[in-house]
């Protein structure tokens, strides 16, 4: 029994130790890179010139900080999709929520004029929930009712049709072109530190909903009928999942733009190391384990971006989006996918 209560324990000091070592070489690496040490004492308030003070603080921290808080909110909301939906190819981005978060704010910006984050933030959130309903609505469709294929192909097909939508706008709006080619790709530069504070209040209210939301998806996963029995309020359980998830994913594309796949991902993968720690499929642990899994994946290719094309950079969302790709071709070919 020790050994079991130490494995996790283990499994998250490890991945926290991995988070923080990323989070430092986020600070250090670049088109002009600081060495380690100097960054620390930038850190503790005694930069040893203008320019690193300037380079950690004005240029990294924020870039860091929101890495770490849009991507903890990715692969949230990727997890609690996954279990709300019992459906392993659920994605804010593959099922087109992030499509419908993108395609609201250009919406706003080059059709309403609206340029603050502050006020196209609501349209991000607005389009999110739009964007899940249909996909919804069209992925049980059908005698067979919802599948995860299914549902899959509705948030292809959504997200093929707001992108059109999106390019028509911004092919003829100059303001809300300018705006759109600096996060769709998922872009983490060009962030000021007060970006993170201004969508934090979002994202941790989306983080209480997701996390609270644990316990009820435990019993959702014995099936409905069962979690009833239990005297789960299924009604009440999803909308508080959609709430979240509009929350987290709005939150998250409206200051990064669409970045796709790390909601696919990290769940898996927290999956098959809480299965290894010996935790198995508890929602109480895969949640925070996607939420700290996430961030990892964003920072490092955050970082494999800056050095491979110094001394410019190719977006972190490019760089994930190639992970990610070839991780979803292969669970959609997976033969007891293919049967579910």
């Amino acid at each position: 029994m020790t050994g079991k209560r130490v494995r996790p324990v283990l499994l998250v000091t490890l991945l926290g130790a991995a988070l923080a070592v990323l989070c430092l070489l986020s600070l250090a690496l670049g088109a002009a890179n600081v060495p380690p040490d100097q960054v620390l004492r930038a850190l503790a308030g005694d930069a040893p010139s203008r320019f690193v003070d300037n380079v950690v603080w004005s240029a990294r921290v924020p870039r860091t900080a929101l890495a770490l808080t849009a991507g903890a909110a990715l692969g949230l909301s990727g997890a609690l999709m996954q279990a709300l939906t019992r459906n392993p190819l659920a994605d804010p981005g593959v099922l087109g929520v992030s499509a419908g978060a993108a395609f609201a704010i250009v919406l706003a910006v080059g059709v309403l004029g609206i340029n603050s984050l502050y006020g196209y933030v609501w349209f991000a959130f607005a389009g999110a929930l739009v964007a899940t309903v249909v996909v919804y609505l069209l992925g049980g469709l059908g005698r067979s009712g919802m599948t995860p294929v299914k549902l899959a192909l509705a948030g292809v097909a959504v997200t093929s049709l707001l992108w059109s939508f999106t390019q028509a706008i911004v092919l003829t709006d100059v303001d809300a072109l300018d705006r759109y080619r600096f996060w769709s790709a998922g872009s983490l530069a060009d962030t000021d530190d007060g970006t993170v504070w201004r969508v934090l209040p979002f994202l941790a209210v989306g983080a209480v909903l997701a996390l609270a939301c644990a316990p009820a998806l435990n019993s959702l996963a014995l099936g409905d009928d069962v979690a009833a029995s239990l005297g789960r309020r299924l009604g009440l359980v999803r909308l508080q999942g959609v709430a979240a998830i509009t929350l987290l994913t709005g939150a998250a594309v409206a200051v990064i733009g669409p970045v796709v796949f790390i909601g696919l991902v990290v769940p898996h993968v927290a999956r098959v190391l809480a299965q290894a720690a010996g935790i198995g499929p508890d929602q109480r642990w895969l949640l925070p384990l996607s939420a700290v899994l996430a961030p990892i994946l964003l920072i490092a290719a955050d970082i494999l971006g800056r050095l491979v094309a110094r001394p410019t950079e190719i977006q972190a969302g490019v760089l994930v989006a190639f992970i990610g790709g070839p991780f979803f071709i292969a669970m959609v070919r997976r033969r007891n996918l293919a049967e579910v």
